[in-house]
């Protein structure tokens, strides 16, 4: 049998007359009678429906039929699942003469022999030489990280990508073939300047000598391309990890095992940034860890979580440091408010209108983001305040790490981080303890009283089922004044920072910082409170310094007990 690829653009090509496309098939269809070991590949085939058809003609699957109807021709097709139903399924009379076979992805064991059976072809092709690690790892990190694409193509293009990537990062063409090419190309333009003086026996000389250049440069490529094959480079899994970084946006060191040291110094880096949370942080740490060390199932999420704490203690603080530590970037962070999905009509927000709505194409404002955005931290502030029906659309995502949009797309959150806020039992514990916050208080509630507060609180808010999919529900404990004052004195680097990019230093007298975290500590708005005290106190006069135009080498802020205020001032160091 021979197997012969039918292009159909070009049979309708150049069709200008009635009749013109029939007698191109009528004469394609006699060949194939006369040539019965032919067996005709149409790729698309979706695209024979409706081709090459005017008004009152035949296209080119009404031409097709009969033939195919007498087993006169031998056809494959090839197609999509969705093109399928759209076009061909409908046509019930070209359906039954084609024998349907679904061809399913392979198996990540199928395609890893794939890859050895064809990695030679692309290896001759780059000059490069793959290791066993790097096929492995072509199939492991596309089938986990790349969910938009079928092996085993997906894991052939890894494969091909990251042998052309590796050529091009250490190949460097030889300085005697640049030199030679330089040297061709003055010969050139001096032959061209004496043919244009006259000086044609010059030219002729030169002429002989670009012939004699352009040999030797052709004999050195071949020497070169010689050594390349004899000492290829070598493609390893780092290679594979950087390609599928690439492809799927997710940072490669990520995938790589250098990543057990960087879950090492989780807790500590979290903690150098997010003051008074200790408790927390180690819950979250530890969960993250788990899931990161394969000690979790794969095919959820990272972590999903319920942060719970009354407001200003650090709950989207911590998200968006755990976005800079995990993803690189506090920009790795899709941040959807619950609040806007309280109505039942705006839940279809999430994933996308359904058919016959407005917006059907647009996507969902979570799916939408998450398909875009695959290595990422989805934040849903105030959960309590949505819909019933948000919990029950994202138990999917909780359980599966997948959600299907309004398009019928599956958008894989199995990359993702799923944090939600939620005040609840808050006000119970208020009401209940000597404060707000879930922290042990000398003549308050407990610690562990609050919690069993919060807990029961949240049993009444949200079905057993969506409580239970939890990694973890994280109890944040509420700013003490020591707290404070570890937070002030972070706030006050950060403003010197900012105007030492300006070229100017700023120092606070001891006094300063105890007075800027007395003013800011409110057990009842957290550090919120703190950064308008910084404001008041500290930068509404510095820039009134600034715009009277004061000069010396810094600035000083030192505390004036008389008016109760911080004094802040220019100094010239001695």
């Amino acid at each position: 049998k021979r197997l012969i690829s039918l292009d159909m653009a070009s049979i309708v090509a150049g069709t200008q007359y009635r009749g013109q496309f029939e007698d191109r098939l009528r004469k394609l269809i006699g060949e194939l009678k006369a040539h019965r070991e032919v067996v005709l590949f149409i790729d698309e085939i979706h695209t024979i429906i409706g081709a090459g058809s005017a008004p009152g003609s035949l296209d080119a699957a009404n031409i097709l039929k009969p033939a195919l109807a007498r087993g006169e021709v031998q056809c494959i097709g090839a197609t999509t699942i969705s093109e399928f139903r759209k076009s061909i399924e409908k046509d019930g009379a070209l359906d039954r003469r084609f024998q349907k076979i679904q061809l399913e992805p392979t198996t990540a064991e199928d395609t890893l022999q794939i890859l050895n059976n064809i990695k030679e072809r692309y290896e001759d092709h780059h000059n490069v030489i793959y290791t066993p690690a790097a096929l492995s790892a072509c199939v492991a990190l596309t089938e986990r990280y790349i969910s938009d694409r079928a092996l085993p193509d997906k894991a052939i293009d890894a494969l091909d990508e990251a042998g052309s990537r590796v050529h091009l990062l250490n190949v460097r063409v030889p300085a005697s073939i640049e030199a030679k090419e330089q040297e061709i190309q003055q010969l050139r333009k001096e032959k061209e300047d004496a043919a244009a003086r006259q000086e044609y026996e010059l030219a002729a000389g030169l002429r002989d000598r670009v012939l004699q250049g352009e040999a030797e440069l052709k004999q050195l490529r071949e020497d070169w391309q010689k050594e390349l094959s004899e000492h290829r480079i070598v493609v390893d899994e780092d290679a594979i990890a950087a390609v599928v970084s690439m492809m799927s946006g997710v940072p490669a060191d990520r995938m790589k095992e250098s990543e057990t040291v960087r879950l090492k110094g989780m807790k500590q880096a979290l903690s150098e940034k997010v003051i008074a949370q200790d408790r927390a942080i180690t819950r979250l740490t530890r969960a993250i860890t788990r899931n990161r060390l394969g000690l979790k199932d794969p095919n959820r999420p990272i972590g999903t979580f319920m942060f719970v704490g009354p407001t200003g203690v650090g709950k989207t603080h911590l998200v968006k440091t755990l976005a800079e530590f995990m993803f690189g970037s506090k920009d790795a962070l899709i941040r959807i408010d619950m609040s806007e999905y309280g109505e039942k009509f705006s839940t279809s927000r999430l994933v996308g209108a359904p058919p016959g709505y407005v917006g059907y194409e647009e996507g969902g404002q979570l799916t939408e983001k998450v398909r875009r955005h695959p290595y990422s931290i989805v934040l849903l502030d105030e959960i309590e305040k949505a819909h019933p029906d948000v919990f029950n659309m994202l138990l999917q995502v909780m359980d599966e790490g997948r959600m299907t949009d309004g398009n019928g797309t599956t958008v894989d959150f199995r990359n993702t981080i799923l944090i939600m806020t939620s005040n609840s039992g808050s006000r119970q514990v208020k009401e209940f303890g000597a404060g707000v916050g879930f922290s042990a208080s000398a003549d308050g509630i407990t610690a562990e009283a609050a919690e069993h507060i919060v807990r029961k609180a949240l049993q009444r808010q949200f079905a057993p089922e969506f409580l239970n999919r939890l990694d973890e529900i994280v109890m944040f404990d509420p700013l003490t004044r020591e707290g404070v004052e570890q937070i002030a004195d972070l706030e006050i680097r950060a403003l010197a920072q900012r105007l030492q990019t300006a070229g100017r230093q700023i120092s606070f007298s001891p006094e300063a910082k105890r007075f800027v975290a007395q003013k800011g500590f409110d057990p009842q708005y957290g550090a919120r409170s703190l950064r308008r005290t910084l404001q008041e106190y500290v930068e509404d006069p510095l820039c009134d310094l600034l715009l009277e135009g004061e000069n010396g080498e810094s600035i000083l802020v030192e505390l004036d007990e008389a008016n109760d205020r911080l004094k802040v001032k220019a100094v010239t160091t001695a």
